[in-house]
């Protein structure tokens, strides 16, 4: 079982990865609305599809897995590394679905209703600001996050070796 959950928040974590960085490379290439308001339209749905069918079940694949693999291997059940990983893991849930799952919904109902009542787009221009910042930072969290993973630091106290103990006595 631990090698399922091995591999379910190893592939998680790719689904994540890869949704975080297309909305990026969507989001920084958005066209200018009122230039465009078709193609605003377009890429905006894009990127709220990829937010609800590869980022949002990827955060919960990812989160669910890593949460089983702690409590299903017992040598993570001590290991700093892990624990940092699953607060990390969590701030990453919750930032992915209050600042970037939300917002990109909300932007892409706004902006599918300005381009239908034929609205001033000149308002959409920014509406993805806020995104934007915050995938950088949870693509950065969830780098973090594969480091931690493959190399596996030694957090807590030093441990202390047998014969040093003697010596102290």
């Amino acid at each position: 079982m631990r090698k399922f959950y091995k591999v379910a928040h190893t592939l998680g974590a790719i689904g994540l990865l890869g949704a975080m960085l297309s909305l990026l490379i969507i989001l920084f290439s958005l066209p200018v609305p009122e230039n465009d308001p078709r193609g605003f339209l377009r890429s905006t749905d894009v990127a709220d599809s990829i937010a609800r069918v590869i980022l949002l079940p990827s955060l919960g694949v990812t989160l669910v897995s890593g949460l089983l693999a702690i409590g299903a291997n017992p040598a993570f059940h001590s290991a700093g590394w892990a624990w940092f990983k699953l607060a990390t893991g969590i701030l990453m849930f919750e930032g992915g679905l209050v600042t970037v799952q939300g917002p990109v919904q909300r932007a892409a109902a706004v902006t599918r209703e300005a381009v239908a009542l034929g609205s001033d787009l000149t308002l959409l221009s920014g509406v993805y600001g806020s995104a934007r910042a915050s995938i950088i930072v949870l693509v950065g969290v969830a780098v973090v996050n594969v480091v931690l993973g493959v190399w596996r630091p030694k957090f807590g106290r030093p441990s202390v070796s047998p014969s040093a103990e003697v010596l102290e006595k």
